[in-house]
């Protein structure tokens, strides 16, 4: 018999949570398009609502628990990110337009649910699985709430999440003040088989990608630097000498090449181990949905009673919903299509989306969830879902597209395409947080169905902010490659996912994608498969080197990912200073919640920015005082400030850890 109940959804309780969504949304909007990672808000909410709900003596372990349910969907809906500016970049929009964003990020967020809740006993309940961002959670509720030590690790907990936010924040002001270089950068040329060629290194000055390393942890930050040599180590070096740039300096060569080619070897590279990753898990997350369904018709046929912990929504009302949902997403498709150049291939054009929503939504969701059980929600490479889903769509629409022809034709298939899989996104990234949140629930005694509703709410709070923060990021610092570029600081965002996705649309409808380095990077990917398998054998899976990782680091731009390993290595560096201390563990909590305020401190500060950019009219109205020193200087300054300030925060959690175990 099940446990009297104690009080979950709370009207508070929405309401925290819907607070902390809107933030956390708006704070991932802007991380994912300058950096093309976001991280899971899962474990900073729980802290949060934990320490906030602590002055009601009737708040309860459940309660906290519906309000990181809703405010995980920040960390979730926001992923669509990786796609919808693209619609940008390509030159279709020049604004986010509310209404149909929020449209396709709602329902395929709420289709994100529907989906994966028949999923839910054979991939949580019955599973193996670790879900290690659910089980955190989970323990820091349970910490939180049931011991007196616990309480004062809220607060300190709390503390920590401020901290690093105020400092990140302040860190990032005084570059936009010019007081310290944005940047970190250093090129040079060498010497390749007797040719003059050229590479370097460089390090944007944000604590917020220092603290995404230290999220993400030492295996994904060893991968990411394996990247990085592989990139600028090897790749820049060979293939600027081949090609000769004498007028250039090393970083307009180097930078060049990197972006015209070794980043097509990134892609090819995340693609290889994407399919590989997907492809190894469509047997188990086939036979889990099949034992589910076996089991639910079970206890239908013999009216046995299921215990509260066991109560999902209603399977026939999920089936309805999902169905139901699929006529909105087919409208708002057919209104994206009205006017166009293709107009006149709505319906079949919208037949198609429609069935490929259903389908590889489905599929995304369900591979989505399984990998965030096996890995976490922040490490599962929905990147490579989505990669594969524009693909997918872009072949598919293309065929059917080609029999028509004019000057935008083209374009009209790449951005049907592009917001196509929009949907597809959206479904993909909430499977891949609602496993999570609902392992965390089975862990805390919470009841499942409260928990898929409080998602959607979250789903719906998420969907309302992401246009809104998207159209200011966009009047304000714009993004690369648009052609209609009108950013007021001139500096666009390099939104590299969306970049990455867009081209790859636009390649495969023109049949103009460069598939001798996208072949050459698929063979790098499945050499990074091949080895990863085989230090996994070797170590009997004590070590891996995840090639999604390291094909992200080809990726991405230096400036990026070189902070996030710095933050990877400082992270284990403390964990191993923490290690065997008594107060290991909360030292350990408090270390992750810096780390988050450090991204939630900048992120929110960018979003401001991009606020007083847009009102004022200026590209940098915090550089109001002439600053009296130059360029190297101003790095230096920014790299003590930094090592100091990360290292200082450090050591702040150590202590309070001592003074929570004490």
């Amino acid at each position: 018999m099940s446990p009297k109940p104690q009080t979950e959804i709370t009207l508070r309780g929405v309401i925290l949570g819907i607070l902390i969504t809107l933030v956390f949304t708006a704070a991932q909007v802007y991380l994912g398009l300058q950096v093309g990672l976001t991280f899971a808000t899962s474990i900073p909410a729980a802290v949060i609502s934990m320490a906030l709900l602590s002055a009601f003596k009737s708040a309860t372990i459940q309660e906290n628990n519906i309000v990181q349910t809703i405010a995980s969907a920040a960390g979730t809906l926001a992923s669509v990110i990786f796609v919808l500016p693209g619609l940008i970049i390509i030159g279709w929009w020049r604004e986010v337009p509310f209404f149909i964003t929020f449209a396709a990020c709602a329902i395929g967020g709420i289709l994100g649910v529907m989906y994966t809740i028949p999923l839910r006993r054979a991939l949580v309940s019955n599973s193996p699985l670790p879900y290690p961002e659910g089980v955190a959670a989970a323990e820091v509720l349970k910490v939180g709430t049931n011991t007196r030590e616990g309480a004062r690790e809220g607060q300190a907990g709390l503390i920590a999440v401020v901290l690093g936010s105020v400092a990140s924040a302040a860190y990032s002001a005084l570059a936009a003040a010019k007081m310290l270089a944005g940047e970190l950068a250093a090129f040079f040329k060498v010497k390749v088989g007797g040719k003059v060629a050229a590479t370097g290194i460089a390090g944007e000055s944000s604590l917020a990608l220092i603290g995404a390393g230290h999220l993400m942890g030492i295996t994904v930050g060893i991968a990411m630097l394996t990247g990085l040599v592989i990139a600028w180590g090897i790749a820049v070096p060979i293939l600027t000498s081949m090609t000769p740039m004498p007028e250039a300096s090393a970083a307009d060569h180097a930078g060049a090449i990197w972006s015209t080619q070794v980043r097509y070897l990134g892609a090819g590279a995340i693609g290889a181990a994407a399919i590989w990753t997907i492809g190894k898990l469509l047997g188990p997350v086939w036979s889990g949905l099949m034992s589910a369904l076996e089991a639910n018709r079970k206890r239908k046929s013999g009216g046995e009673a299921l215990p509260r912990e066991e109560q999902d929504l209603p399977i026939a009302l999920v089936g309805l919903i999902s169905v139901l949902l699929l006529v909105p997403a087919g409208f708002m498709m057919a209104s994206f299509l009205n006017g166009t150049a293709i107009a006149s291939l709505s319906l079949p054009l919208v037949a198609l989306g429609v069935l490929y929503l259903a389908i590889a939504g489905l599929l995304a969701a369900a591979v989505c969830g399984y990998m965030a059980g096996l890995i976490g929600s922040s490490n599962s490479p929905v990147s490579g879902v989505g990669i594969l889903s524009v693909l997918g769509a872009a072949l598919l629409i293309g065929a059917v597209g080609h029999t028509i022809s004019g000057p935008d034709v083209g374009q009209a298939l790449t951005a049907f395409a592009l917001f196509a899989t929009t949907f597809v996104l959206a479904v993909a990234v909430v499977g891949n947080d609602n496993l999570q949140d609902l392992k965390t629930g089975q862990l805390v005694g919470a009841t499942p169905w409260k928990q898929q509703v409080a998602l959607v709410i979250g789903v719906i709070a998420g969907a309302v902010v992401i246009p809104l923060v998207l159209n200011l990021l966009n009047e304000a610092f714009g993004f690369a490659g648009d052609p209609n570029y009108r950013g007021i600081t001139g500096e666009p965002l390099g939104a590299p996912q969306a970049t990455l996705i867009s081209t790859l649309a636009k390649g495969a409808i023109g049949g103009s994608l460069p598939w001798g380095l996208l072949g050459t990077g698929a063979a790098i990917g499945a050499g990074l498969v091949a080895f990863d398998l085989l230090l996994r054998k070797v170590t009997n899976d004590k070590y891996s080197l995840p090639p999604l990782g390291v094909g992200l680091a080809i990726y991405l731009p230096s400036a990026v990912t070189a902070p996030v390993v710095v933050g990877a290595f400082g992270g284990w560096l403390f964990e191993r200073l923490v290690q065997g201390k008594p107060w290991a563990e909360p030292a350990s909590r408090l270390g992750v919640l810096i780390a988050s305020g450090f991204i939630v401190g900048e992120s929110l500060f960018k979003v401001v920015l991009a606020g007083v950019i847009t009102f004022t009219g200026s590209k940098a109205p915090l550089a109001i005082l002439p600053i009296p020193y130059g360029e190297h200087t101003a790095m230096i300054i920014a790299l003590i400030l930094a090592v100091s300030g990360v290292a200082g925060l450090y050591r702040w959690c150590a202590g309070a850890a001592k003074k929570v175990q004490g």
